[in-house]
């Protein structure tokens, strides 16, 4: 334990070193970054890399865009020389010819992205980095194709086995509390003692996941409601004066709100494991729980009503329900996934579709995205793995029997406007 703890001290402490005050390098920034790609000595290799961050820091989108269409166009892969490669290879399989194949399909930029990482901080930075690559990039094909290098290098570098769960609640430094408000993407937490009500009772909890060279920084968070059966109104679960209860009474445990807080970490997933983690770490340390769900916003249901020409009312609430329901089950993009983010989100993790409920989210973000509806996905913890393989490879959507009935209950007849 002593030989860990020296090494995260260690690396807390290279994240934390200040950077150099080398004199700035005029060169060009294509000059920087192919001296760079080839140096040899790791002391001008930092020295370079530093530049190079320090500059993009202070670049405007339009210099930005240019600096990730050199590495698109300048630094891609060479087809000839993985054509030249590949033949080779294919005459002897030989230590020396995959070596030379793996160097051929390796575009320069992968390796640049490596070296800017020697410099102390710039894994922050080069989320950061890609951040903006991704809202650069909409509509232009070179620059997603860059997106995959980044996104290659950081399903390494944020591996599941990376990362550290940890408990956050109410003697978390003041620090990483103003992060959890910053980051709360589901219910704004509208102020210090709103987010006192979330950490502190006996019966809610939040864990994040960290990466030790981001130990400030939460990946991804999520808060849990500790309740006795399922919750279908947030207004309730989040009241000020609902009754609390001891963790040990608690038969249900409620992830009421998950929340990503890297964008330049788009497409990385950690939900699966956080999930399953929490899950695993609260039926231990509460024997009494049960049921795992969550308590859930529809984002798309209005926005696709809309887009059908359903007419529904909000204040129907038995209509409101199958109109979910049938959204739910039924609403698919063009690759036969569930048209919902939140949708594929829980059922890509295993979850199965088990209860929605009208009027559960009276907020104006709730009545504009979903007219108030709200859905339970339960994680059986026994079941998990088959449903997301079935959902990986068929598309199968994990509900309950209520759930099949409901979008079976609107008929095709009274889909139109106003039925």
């Amino acid at each position: 334990m002593m030989f860990l703890a020296d090494i995260l001290s260690t690396v807390f402490e290279r994240r934390y070193r200040p950077w150099g005050t080398e004199k700035p390098d005029d060169r060009p920034m294509e000059t920087l970054v192919s001296d760079l790609i080839g140096a040899t000595g790791e002391v001008s290799g930092v020295t370079m890399a530093r530049q190079i961050l320090s500059r993009y820091e202070v670049m405007v989108d339009a210099e930005k865009r240019d600096f990730f269409r050199f590495l698109a166009t300048g630094l891609a892969v060479s087809a000839s020389d993985v054509r030249a490669a590949l033949e080779l290879y294919d005459k002897g399989q030989s230590k020396a010819s995959y070596r030379a194949f793996m160097e051929a399909v390796e575009p320069p930029r992968q390796e640049l992205i490596r070296r800017l990482n020697q410099v102390p901080d710039a894994t922050r930075l080069l989320v950061r980095m890609r951040e903006d690559l991704l809202r650069l990039s909409r509509g232009d094909d070179a620059l997603q194709a860059l997106d995959l290098d980044f996104r290659h290098l950081f399903a390494s570098w944020f591996n599941r086995g990376f990362l550290v769960l940890r408990p956050i609640n109410w003697e978390s430094p003041a620090q990483l509390l103003e992060k959890i408000i910053a980051y709360e993407a589901v219910h704004a937490i509208d102020s210090w003692d709103d987010l006192r009500r979330r950490l502190e009772p006996k019966d809610r909890r939040c864990f994040a996941f960290l990466h030790p060279v981001m130990p400030d920084e939460p990946l991804i968070f999520v808060e849990v409601a500790l309740t006795k059966g399922i919750p279908g109104s947030v207004q309730h679960l989040l009241a000020e004066d609902r009754s609390v209860i001891e963790g040990e009474a608690a038969d249900t445990a409620v992830f009421y709100s998950i929340s990503n807080c890297q964008a330049g970490l788009a497409g990385i997933s950690f939900g699966n494991s956080l999930i399953k983690q929490v899950a695993a770490d609260l039926a231990l340390e509460l024997p009494g729980l049960k049921t795992f769900v969550t308590l859930s916003p529809i984002p798309g249901l209005t926005k696709w009503l809309e887009a059908e020409g359903i007419g529904y009312d909000p204040e129907d609430d038995e209509r409101m329900r199958r109109l979910a329901a049938r959204y739910l089950m039924t609403a698919k993009r063009k690759d036969g996934l569930p048209l919902d983010p939140v949708a594929r989100f829980h059922l890509g993790n295993g979850a199965l579709v088990h209860q929605v409920h009208a009027g559960a989210d009276l907020s104006a973000k709730g009545q504009k995205q979903s007219a108030g509806v709200m859905v339970n996905y339960l994680y059986d913890l026994k079941k998990v793995t088959q449903n997301h393989e079935r959902f990986a490879s068929s598309r199968d959507i994990a509900a309950s029997p209520e759930i099949r009935s409901l979008a079976a209950a609107v008929p095709e007849d009274a889909l139109a406007v106003g039925a």
